[in-house]
């Protein structure tokens, strides 16, 4: 072979890379049957809608809902204590409306949330920041009513998105059992991405709305992909699965790259330089990474499983009699 030294040397490496990467695919298709790629990503995602449950039953919501959706006032101060100290500080003041939650915002600044105030209370509110605070505060402050029809306005959004998106992945594919299974695995993308919003304390805000919005784009992507590598060329199945999780990982991992060193700079800037935490962007890349890193498990163990049994089973070919078995 004739060829430039480092020109060799890279083609090198990226064989022995693509090698390593078609013996852990390999491998990772001969460790789980069908059965099993299909049952374990279920039971996951029955476990999330149990916790899900169990979090509206006891609080009246599935997730921790943010000032946007329940009203309420976002103060913002500049302090040399910590946050809890802070939080003490405003708890003992405002013993009536005292504030729900309190986070680090970097850079010096605590973030402070409290509840739906009346005009006498939110008065006082105002007066003790501005007197033991002076002029550098951020505060935001909405209403209970317009908080309850953003509220619904999100749940339009979500409900609205994933049924347009269902109604074109059927028009795509005409067959009930590929849609059904790309239609679910994003559906469990958001069930659990959610679940793992509760468990890690992330509100429901507008920017985590949009994120959720996302994580059905993203995970219908991956998901047709493979569908329409498995329907819709010829060949063995196993090697055109091999071919589609070469290609959707790629995808998958590049973009959770990227939004994992978004994660990092949001919210941990504030730690090495004067920088505040930017919470929409860090709640926002959290969420993300949550759905992408759910979607690999939806995507090449839920669809992967439902599609090898459909194909196993026999598809009809174009004259409507059942194809051999794959």
């Amino acid at each position: 072979m004739v060829c430039a030294r480092d020109r060799c040397v890279t083609n090198y490496a990226v064989l022995l890379m693509e090698k390593d990467i078609d013996s852990y695919i390999d491998s990772y298709l001969g460790r789980f049957s069908t059965n099993q790629m299909i049952g374990i990503p279920l039971v996951i995602f029955v476990i999330s809608l149990l916790i899900l449950g169990f979090s509206f039953y006891t609080t009246g919501s599935p997730v921790k809902l943010g000032v946007e959706f329940t009203g309420g006032t976002t103060v913002t101060v500049v302090s040399e204590l910590s946050y809890e100290a802070v939080q003490q500080e405003f708890t003992s003041q405002f013993p009536e409306t005292p504030p729900f939650s309190a986070r680090d915002a970097g850079g010096g600044r605590v973030k402070l949330q409290f509840g739906p105030m009346s005009e006498a209370q939110q008065t006082q509110l105002n007066d003790y920041i501005s007197a033991n605070y002076g002029n550098d505060v951020s505060l935001k402050q909405v209403s209970a009513y317009i908080g309850e029809n953003l509220q619904h306005s999100a749940v339009k959004a979500v409900i609205y998105a994933f049924l347009g998106m269902a109604v074109i992945v059927f028009f795509i594919f005409k067959s009930v059992v590929p849609s059904a299974a790309v239609v679910l695995s994003a559906a469990s993308d958001i069930i659990i991405a959610a679940t793992l919003m509760d468990l890690f304390g992330i509100a429901l805000s507008l920017g985590t709305v949009a994120a959720l919005l996302m994580l059905i784009g993203y995970s219908v992507d991956s998901d047709i992909l493979l569908t329409t590598r498995l329907l819709k060329r010829r060949g063995d199945t196993e090697e055109k699965i091999r071919a589609a999780m070469k290609t959707g990982l790629t995808m998958t991992s590049t973009t959770m790259a990227a939004f994992f060193v978004l994660f990092l700079v949001s919210t941990f800037a504030g730690l090495i330089s004067s920088f505040s935490k930017i919470d929409i962007i860090s709640d926002i890349s959290a969420v993300l990474l949550f759905g992408l890193v759910t979607d690999l498990m939806n995507t090449w163990m839920l669809n992967t499983g439902i599609l090898k049994w459909h194909l196993a089973r026999g598809t009809p070919d174009k004259k409507g009699k059942r194809g051999r078995k794959r």
